[in-house]
């Protein structure tokens, strides 16, 4: 049974572990072993410890019984765009391999754009990998839309990711 809740501070080395989990599978093959690691290494329990207890921020976990199987993690908006109307910054949605597919991430995504919307955010602004076909058809359905390329450091490596945008009016 899938289930989901608010993460708190307590939840920053389930998070962590979780992030590194899901980057891995989906990417890790894009970079090498000690871009990879660095880019990991910032990224750690301590980090979204801060994060965590940051009000700014809000994250959810979704778990299939006892096991973390994604998160989502809203923030400020850190990109370089110029919104016209309050926004904030879908900052991570991550699911492990073996949930894709189980609408995990659509039920993160549903939160994630009503805890904007709470927060009175109109624009919404997330990053998503060039090549990455499968989250840019979901990132669709939800009304994103491409406004720039960006470069995603990994270690020393720049990815060509995509800032894309949606409308919550």
């Amino acid at each position: 049974m899938i289930s989901y809740r608010d993460a708190g501070v307590e939840d920053s080395a389930l998070v962590a572990g979780l992030f590194e989990r899901a980057f891995v599978e989906t990417f890790g093959h894009l970079y090498r072993p000690e871009d990879l690691q660095a880019f990991l290494d910032r990224l750690s329990p301590e980090g979204f410890r801060g994060e965590l207890g940051d009000e700014a921020y809000r994250f959810r976990l979704a778990f299939d019984g006892g096991t973390a199987a994604g998160f989502c993690k809203l923030g400020p908006l850190t990109l370089p765009v110029s919104p016209e109307r309050p926004a904030l910054e879908l900052r991570q949605l991550y699911l492990l391999k073996a949930y894709y597919g189980s609408g995990i991430a659509a039920m993160l995504m549903d939160w994630a754009l009503a805890e904007a919307r709470r927060r009175g955010t109109e624009e919404l602004y997330l990053t998503v990998y060039k090549d990455n076909l499968r989250a840019k058809a979901f990132y669709r359905r939800y009304g994103f839309a491409y406004v720039k390329p960006y470069a995603f450091m990994v270690g020393e490596q720049a990815d060509e990711d995509e800032i894309w945008q949606a409308s919550l009016r």
